[in-house]
């Protein structure tokens, strides 16, 4: 490798070392104030979108740890543990829903969770971007796969966001944790990706 390559390599290889530290720091926030938003408004998606949270915070260390060091051993468990971290999170989700639609749980309008959710969906989709767009450039499937971790992270913003508003605006409960059967599909595809073996 030619000191022109390398000192590029090393150029990627910081820039998503600062993804991940950038989404560690945003989801630590994140869970603090989701809490906190989620006792306040009785708000079962709120309480799942800080599990998301936990869930990216977990994946964010893995992708840092893998990071720190090479070769396929270590990229291959990496990238089981961000599959356990799906599985996870669907698993939470399909109780959370469920739970919520057979209860009829009624959560308190949250005008500071939609603001929240609507920046975490902002800053989680500009991450992604960048992870999936370092990730290609480094050859690196562990920072690939994290992004779109990431990604699904956006997406549960989004869908928690219109439940919360459709809740406040017309009333419609059930909008979020139908939302979040979404999400599982999401997850559940992701995790068959990785724990498939190629060619299966």
């Amino acid at each position: 490798m030619s000191s022109d390559s390398a000192t590029a390599a090393d150029r990627l290889l910081r820039r998503g070392q600062a993804l991940e530290i950038a989404t560690l720091a945003w989801n630590v926030v994140g869970v603090v104030v989701l809490a906190a938003l989620a006792v306040s408004a009785s708000s079962v998606a709120l309480l799942g979108f800080g599990l998301d949270s936990l869930i990216e915070i977990g994946a964010s260390t893995v992708v840092l740890w893998e990071l720190s060091g090479t070769g396929e051993a270590r990229q291959r468990r990496a990238l089981r543990l961000i599959g356990v971290a799906f599985v996870l999170l669907a698993a939470y989700l399909v109780v959370q829903s469920s739970v919520a639609l057979l209860t009829a749980h009624h959560a308190s309008p949250s005008t500071a969770g939609i603001v929240w959710t609507g920046a975490t969906a902002l800053v989680m989709f500009a991450l992604a971007f960048g992870k999936a767009r370092t990730g290609r450039a480094l050859g690196n499937p562990v920072l690939i796969t994290e992004g779109r971790v990431t990604l699904i992270d956006g997406v549960l913003a989004v869908t928690v966001l219109l439940g919360l508003a459709a809740d406040a605006a017309l009333g419609w409960w059930w909008a979020d944790p139908v939302a979040g059967f979404v999400i599982v599909y999401y997850a559940v595809r992701e995790a068959v990706h990785i724990f498939r073996p190629a060619g299966a």
